[in-house]
C-alpha cells in the first residue's frame, strides 16, 4: 500500500516527512504547509528509509509482534508509576473530622485555594497576575483559532497542538480564578472594614504601595510559604476545580518542554534545508513556553514534583489515542517516532518516557531558582508560594 500525503498537510506533518525533496512555497504569512525531505531527517537520526511504503496498521500481524509488545510493556509501566504517584500523595485524604493536631503538619500533596490567584510575593499586587494571564490567553487562543481556520479540525491529530490547546485552556482557567481572587479580596476588606494583605493601588502615583502596618496587623501572617500553624488553618483548602487547575499547570509545563525541545533541538538543526520557517512555527514552538515561564515568575502556586505522573498520563493519552486510531484505520503516523512498524520503536519510545523526566524537572528547577533568588536579592521579602 502506496502511503498517501495530503497537498495541504497541517504544519507539524514535518515530524513524520514526506518523500518529495521540493518545499512547495506559499505567498501566505500565516503559511501551515512545511515539508522535510526524507532522507534529510530520517537518515540522520537512524530511521529506516521505508520508500514510501505504509505496513497496513489496523492487521493483526501489525500488532502481534516483539516491537508492539515491548513498547506496550514501557506504557504500562509508566500508567503503574504514575497511578502509585497520585494515589501516594493525593488519593488518602485526610478525613475532615480529624482532629487538628493530625492536621497540623502540611502534606506534599496539600493545596490551597488562593495558591491559584496570589502572586509570589506579597508585595505584586495580583491584578498584575491578572493582566498577564489575560494577555496570554487572547494571544494563544488568537493563533489557534488562525490555525483552525487555515487547516481545519486535523490539526488536533498533532501532540504539538494538544499541549498549545492545554496551554490556551491553563489561562483561560487562570485568568477566571485571578478574577475570582480580586472578588474575594474586595469582598474581604468590605467584610472586615480594613486594608487588603496585597499592596493597594496609588492612582495619582500610578504605581502600588505596601499595605500599611495596620492593614497587614489586622491580615493573616503570609510570609514564610503559610508556614505557621495559625496560616495553615485560616487558609482554605483548595476544591476540584482548584487541583484540576494545579494539574493542568504542571502537565502542560512539562509538555511544553517536551515539545519545543524535540523541535528546536532535533527536527530544526537537522531539518534546515527542507524547514520553511514562518510566524505560526515559530510561534507555536515558543509563546507558550514564554508564557509559562512568565506565568512561574508571577505566581505563588507550588511545584511538587510528584505530579509528573499527570505529564506522564497526558502524554500516554496522546499515544493511546494514535494506537487506537490506527488500529480501526490504517493511515500514516503523526511522529515518525511513535510509529509501531520502526524497528527502532521501542528504543524510541524508551528514550521519549525517559525525556520526560528532565523536562518536567526544569520547571520544578525554575520554582527552587525563584525562591532562592528571591531570598537573597529582594530585602526582607514575603514569599507567599509554597514549596
Amino acid at each position: 500500500m502506496t502511503r498517501q500525503y495530503s497537498p495541504h498537510k497541517p504544519l507539524f506533518s514535518l515530524i513524520s516527512p514526506t518523500p518529495q525533496k521540493k518545499v512547495k512555497q506559499n505567498s501566505s504569512f500565516f503559511n501551515m504547509e512545511v515539508r522535510i525531505c526524507k532522507t534529510d531527517l530520517q537518515s540522520i537520526i537512524g530511521l529506516p528509509i521505508m520508500g514510501g511504503v505504509e505496513i497496513d496498521s489496523n492487521t493483526l500481524s501489525y500488532w502481534l509482534n516483539w516491537r508492539v509488545g515491548l513498547c506496550a510493556l514501557w506504557l504500562l509501566i509508566a500508567l503503574v508509576v504514575a497511578s502509585i504517584l497520585i494515589w501516594k500523595y493525593e488519593g488518602s485524604k485526610k478525613s475532615k473530622t480529624e482532629s487538628r493536631q493530625n492536621q497540623q503538619r502540611e502534606t506534599v500533596g496539600c493545596l490551597y485555594e488562593d495558591e491559584a490567584w496570589i502572586t509570589c510575593l506579597k508585595q505584586i499586587h495580583p491584578f498584575w497576575l491578572l493582566a498577564f494571564r489575560l494577555i496570554a490567553f487572547l494571544l494563544l487562543l488568537t493563533l489557534l483559532i488562525i490555525n483552525v481556520v487555515l487547516d481545519g479540525a486535523g490539526i488536533f491529530y498533532f501532540y504539538t497542538q494538544w499541549t498549545f490547546t492545554l496551554v490556551t485552556i491553563y489561562f483561560g482557567f487562570a485568568t477566571a480564578f485571578s478574577i475570582y481572587g480580586l472578588y474575594v479580596c474586595q469582598r474581604t476588606v468590605g467584610d472586615h472594614g480594613h486594608g487588603p494583605a496585597y499592596p493597594s493601588l496609588d492612582a495619582e502615583r500610578g504605581g502600588y504601595v505596601p499595605a500599611s502596618d495596620k492593614e497587614t496587623a489586622d491580615t493573616p501572617e503570609m510570609s514564610n510559604g503559610f508556614n505557621t500553624h495559625e496560616a495553615l488553618h485560616s487558609r482554605k483548602t483548595a476544591g476540584f476545580w482548584g487541583y484540576l487547575f494545579q494539574i493542568m499547570f504542571q502537565a502542560s509545563a512539562g509538555a511544553v518542554v517536551l515539545t519545543d525541545c524535540v523541535f528546536w533541538l532535533v527536527l530544526y538543526p537537522l531539518s534546515l534545508s527542507g524547514l520553511t520557517m514562518n510566524f505560526m512555527i515559530v510561534s507555536f514552538h515558543s509563546l507558550n513556553f514564554v508564557f509559562l515561564l512568565g506565568e512561574t515568575i508571577l505566581n505563588g502556586m507550588r511545584f511538587p514534583m510528584f505530579r509528573i505522573a499527570y505529564f506522564a498520563l497526558w502524554t500516554l493519552t496522546y499515544v493511546i489515542f494514535q494506537w487506537i486510531i490506527h488500529a480501526i484505520a490504517s493511515m500514516w503516523w503523526p511522529y515518525v517516532i511513535i510509529d509501531l512498524s520502526n524497528q527502532y520503536a521501542p528504543l524510541w519510545y524508551l528514550s521519549v518516557g525517559v525525556a520526560a523526566v528532565p523536562c518536567y524537572g526544569l520547571f520544578a528547577l525554575l520554582f527552587k531558582l525563584k525562591r532562592c533568588c528571591l531570598s537573597r536579592f529582594v530585602p526582607e521579602y514575603t514569599y507567599q508560594g509554597s514549596t
